[in-house]
């Protein structure tokens, strides 16, 4: 997502002229597991893993073809909201609530290891980023009017909470919808995005209100992501996507984009046609978002949406080394996109 390394980002500058004269494609690869996938971790081409509920992980080793499914033993009610992942060995999983867990495997999901446990009534974890393999970041709803962070500088075998209190509004929560937002940089930033009654753009040193619709427990902004530019930590391009889970067909005020860093937000002239819980950037200008109800694609810096499909995903995300894009939602549902 954001620490997608410098190659990664120029081959998708030199493609982006061929991409922008081609339309996406929704091709699903598998359905049927009893299991709701918010987690989502491309690694490459061809790793991918997946998490959701019911302790369910997956992972494939051959771009989607074929799956490994595990139930993780311990928690086979759990739900998994996020997962982090390093190579075909390597990956990271959230257990989100009362106790909230951090759990890590370095044998390709056939045993789990609790790193984190947290007992505090209210615990909620909704979402974490890495940039590289060593420093990470999870975010949770807030605690005694506190946003919760935790850290790790070891790869997620051990962690910290963050050292700064930073203040929550009464009923500002954050939506542990496609572990998207959260957004770690090179030099350790981070930018949060919350939701519900009051929704914001949150860092370690301001805060932001966002315009997107918010005032309800089932509003705000689910998603976050900030475009990276070769060479250096980030750029001031970034998305904000949401809307009201509860109205998964309005369109109001569910997307909103800023140029200059977030001081200033534009509206869409064409929205995406709905509720979204994920947003990522593909290219500079290229975008995909998904949600309840379908897909949209912008070739155009998020100010125009196409609606490319209407199978419901919850978590879209392109692979840090490589240029393969994933898809995944309810029902065990894996998609992957092409271009025709």
């Amino acid at each position: 997502m954001l620490h997608r390394p410098a190659l990664l980002t120029v081959i998708l500058l030199c493609c982006t002229l061929l991409i922008g004269a081609q339309t996406p494609e929704v091709q699903v690869l598998t359905s049927g597991t009893k299991t709701s996938l918010r987690g989502l971790s491309v690694v490459n081409d061809n790793v991918v893993w997946v998490s959701g509920s019911n302790g369910t992980v997956g992972r494939s080793n051959n771009g989607g073809k074929n799956w490994n499914w595990f139930t993780v033993k311990g928690f086979e009610k759990t739900e998994f909201r996020d997962i982090e992942a390093f190579d075909a060995s390597t990956a990271i999983i959230i257990a989100i609530a009362e106790p909230a867990y951090i759990l890590k495997t370095t044998d390709g999901g056939e045993t789990w290891k609790t790193v984190y446990q947290n007992n505090t009534k209210g615990m909620f974890l909704d979402a974490m980023d890495f940039v590289g393999e060593k420093y990470g970041m999870v975010v949770g709803d807030p605690i005694n009017g506190h946003i919760f962070l935790a850290e790790t500088w070891d790869g997620g075998d051990s962690w910290k909470e963050y050292n700064a209190k930073l203040p929550a509004d009464s009923g500002e929560a954050f939506f542990a919808a496609s572990g998207t937002n959260i957004c770690l940089f090179k030099d350790k930033y981070f930018m949060l995005a919350s939701g519900g009654m009051r929704s914001r753009l949150i860092t370690k040193d301001k805060t932001i209100d966002l315009p997107i619709i918010q005032g309800k427990e089932s509003a705000g902004a689910n998603s976050l992501d900030v475009y990276v530019q070769p060479n250096l930590n980030r750029s001031g391009r970034m998305i904000v996507v949401g809307g009201d889970f509860a109205n998964d067909t309005a369109t109001t005020g569910n997307c909103f984009y800023s140029n200059n860093g977030g001081k200033t937000w534009k509206a869409p002239d064409v929205p995406p046609h709905g509720y979204r819980s994920c947003v990522e950037f593909l290219s500079q200008k290229d975008l995909l978002t998904c949600g309840l109800n379908g897909v949209d694609y912008s070739p155009n810096g998020g100010r125009t949406w196409n609606w490319i499909s209407k199978e419901s995903f919850n978590v879209c995300r392109i692979a840090k080394l490589g240029t393969a894009i994933y898809l995944a939602g309810n029902n065990g549902k894996i998609a992957r996109i092409t271009w025709r």
